[in-house]
C-alpha cells in the first residue's frame, strides 16, 4: 500500500527543476525542493512520536513552510488539521480538546497564551511558526532526514480534519479522507483544464477548503507552479496578471479589484481563466467583471464536507446565479425536504450529493453523521434546483448559516455571546446581502428599556470572545423579534425587513 494522496500528486508532477512555489521576493522553490522539505517535515514528525492517524493542528500565519509541514503530515500518516488564524484561545480550546491532537503548532507570539489551553488538552507537543517561516517546528524539519519512506495510507484513511460551522451545536470536524483529496483535485485538473505550463495567483488563506485543498492540491496534482502571496493585494494581484494563467478567489476578491482604474482588458489579457467560491457571486459582479475584462468568472459550489461538487463549464457559457454542472464521478439530485422524492427540472428543494469527494462524516459523531445521510446520499443543508439545461443554481439555505467573505459564521454562537450581555433580552444573527462580502453579519437585538446599550457597545464586548470575521457589521435594536406560531424566531422575515441594509 502506498501513501495515496501524495502518491497521486507525486505520479503527475514534472521533472523536480520545475518551479512549484514563487513568493513575491522572488524565491523560487521547484518540485524537487518540495518533495525534499515535505520528507524533513515527515522525518521530524515520525521523529516525536507522530503515529499513522494522530492529528497535527496548525493554527499559523500563511507561508510557504506551512505548505510543507501539510505534505509532511500527510507523508508521515497524520492527520491535518489546519485551524482560523483569527480564532480565540477559547475557540482554540474547544477544538484542541474535541481534535485531541498529537501536535499543535501556533504563532511565537501565542505560544505563551496557549501553552496552558494545549496542556490542559492533552496535547503531547506544542511547537511554534511565524509567517517568516520560522519556529521550532521549521528548525525541527531542518534537523531532519532529507529522505523519507512515505508511511503507507490507503483511498479509505483519513488525510485531514476540518471543523465546519453549522446552526445547532458546535462546530463538526468533517473527516477527510486521502480519496477525498485525491478525487476531488484530478476532477478538477480536469474540469478547469489545468496543464504543467499554469500559474496560479495564490492570495487566499490556507486553513479551509479553498485555499488549502482546491488551489494546492490542484497545482500538485496538475504539476503547475503558483505565485504564493501573503495577502490578497488587489494591485499587487494586477500587476501579476501578465505572468500568471489563473486566479482563485472568493467574491470579496472580485468587488474590490473592480474598484481599481488598472483592472482594464489589456491587464487580463494573459489570463485564462478566473474562478470564484465559497460565498455566492452577484451577477452584478459576473456583469461588470465581464464587462471590464472581457472574461466571465467561473462559478463552482463545494462544501467542507465535500470538497468542490459542481462548476460552470470551461467551455460553454458561465451562467451568472449558477454554479455549473456537478463534476465528473459526483452525482446531484434534488429532493423534497419533507417526503425525500427526487425533484423535477425548476422545482426548489434539498441539494444532496453522492461520490467520492464526500466525506467520511463527523468527527466523534457517530449519530450525526447518519442523520446527514439519507441511502448514501449526503444531505447538503442548500436549496437549490436544476434548470433545464442541466445548470444548478442555488437559491438559499436550510439552514442558517451566514457565508461572509467567504468564512461560514455559525449565527448561534454569536447570539450566546450577545445574549450573555448584561441588558440583553435576546437576539437574532443573520446575513444580509452585502456587496462586498456577500452577506454581512448582522445582529438584531432586543434590549431591556433600562440598558444603556448601542451598537457600539455591543461590538466592543465581542472583542477578544471572537473571530473579527464574525464580528456584527450592524447591530440593530428592535422592541421585539417575529415569531411563528410554534413561538420560533422567523429569521427569513429579518432578513426581508434589513435586505437593504447595506445598499444590496
Amino acid at each position: 500500500m502506498t501513501n495515496h494522496l501524495f502518491d497521486t500528486f507525486r505520479a503527475r508532477q514534472p521533472e523536480g527543476g520545475r518551479a512549484f512555489i514563487e513568493t513575491p521576493d522572488g524565491t523560487v522553490l521547484t518540485y524537487a525542493d518540495t518533495e525534499r522539505r515535505s520528507a524533513q517535515y515527515a522525518d521530524a514528525l515520525v521523529a516525536m512520536g507522530l503515529r499513522p492517524g494522530d492529528r497535527v493542528a496548525l493554527q499559523v500565519e500563511k507561508s510557504v513552510e506551512a505548505i510543507f509541514a501539510y505534505l509532511g503530515t500527510v507523508r508521515a500518516g497524520g492527520v491535518f488539521l489546519p485551524l482560523n488564524t483569527a480564532y480565540t484561545a477559547p475557540e482554540v480550546e474547544y477544538f484542541l480538546g474535541d481534535a485531541r491532537p498529537a501536535v499543535f503548532v501556533c504563532d511565537p507570539a501565542q505560544e505563551a497564551a496557549l501553552a496552558p489551553i494545549a496542556a490542559a488538552q492533552g496535547v503531547a507537543r506544542l511547537l511554534t511558526l511565524d509567517g517568516a517561516g520560522k519556529g521550532t517546528l521549521s528548525a525541527a524539519a531542518d534537523a531532519a532526514s532529507a529522505t523519507f519512506a512515505d508511511v503507507p495510507r490507503g483511498p479509505d484513511d483519513l488525510a485531514a480534519l476540518l471543523y465546519t460551522s453549522g446552526t445547532t451545536g458546535r462546530s463538526k470536524g468533517a473527516m477527510l479522507t486521502h480519496d477525498n483529496l485525491a478525487s476531488n483535485a484530478l476532477a478538477l485538473v480536469d474540469t478547469w483544464r489545468f496543464t504543467l505550463d499554469d500559474v496560479l495567483i495564490h492570495a487566499l488563506p490556507i486553513f479551509h477548503t479553498h485555499g488549502l485543498f482546491v488551489a494546492i492540491n490542484v497545482t500538485l496534482a496538475a504539476g503547475s507552479s503558483m505565485i504564493f502571496l501573503p495577502k490578497f493585494d488587489p494591485e499587487l494581484i494586477l500587476g501579476l496578471m501578465d505572468r500568471a494563467s489563473v486566479l482563485m478567489g472568493v467574491p470579496t476578491f472580485y468587488v474590490r479589484l473592480l474598484k481599481s482604474p488598472n483592472l482594464t482588458p489589456e491587464a487580463a489579457a494573459g489570463m485564462r481563466l478566473f474562478i470564484s467560491g465559497s460565498a455566492p457571486l452577484l451577477a452584478e459582479t459576473h456583469r461588470e467583471w465581464r464587462a471590464r475584462t472581457g472574461h466571465a468568472i467561473l462559478e463552482r459550489y463545494g462544501m467542507t464536507e465535500t470538497g468542490m461538487n459542481t462548476s460552470n463549464p470551461y467551455d460553454g457559457e458561465r451562467i451568472a446565479g449558477t454554479v455549473g454542472f456537478p463534476l465528473p464521478g459526483v452525482e446531484l439530485r434534488v429532493v423534497s425536504p419533507e417526503s425525500g422524492e427526487a425533484l423535477g427540472a425548476g422545482e426548489i428543494g434539498m441539494i444532496e450529493v453522492k461520490g467520492p469527494n464526500v466525506f467520511k462524516g463527523y468527527w466523534r459523531l457517530p449519530e450525526k453523521t447518519a442523520a446527514e445521510f439519507h441511502d448514501g446520499w449526503f444531505v447538503t443543508g442548500d436549496l437549490g434546483l436544476t434548470v433545464p439545461d442541466g445548470y444548478v443554481q442555488i437559491v438559499g439555505r436550510g439552514k442558517d448559516l451566514v457565508i461572509s467573505g467567504g468564512y461560514n459564521v455559525y449565527p448561534k454562537e454569536i447570539e450566546g455571546e450577545i445574549d450573555a450581555l448584561p441588558g440583553v433580552i435576546e437576539s437574532a444573527v443573520i446575513g444580509i446581502p452585502h456587496p462586498d462580502f456577500g452577506e454581512g453579519v448582522t445582529a438584531v437585538v432586543v434590549a431591556r428599556p433600562e440598558a444603556t446599550l448601542d451598537e457600539a457597545s455591543v461590538i466592543d464586548a465581542l472583542e477578544g470572545r471572537l473571530a473579527r470575521y464574525k464580528f456584527p457589521k450592524r447591530v440593530i435594536f428592535v422592541d421585539d423579534l417575529p415569531r411563528n406560531t410554534m413561538g420560533k424566531v422567523q429569521k427569513n422575515l429579518l432578513r426581508d425587513q434589513y435586505q437593504g441594509l447595506y445598499g444590496g
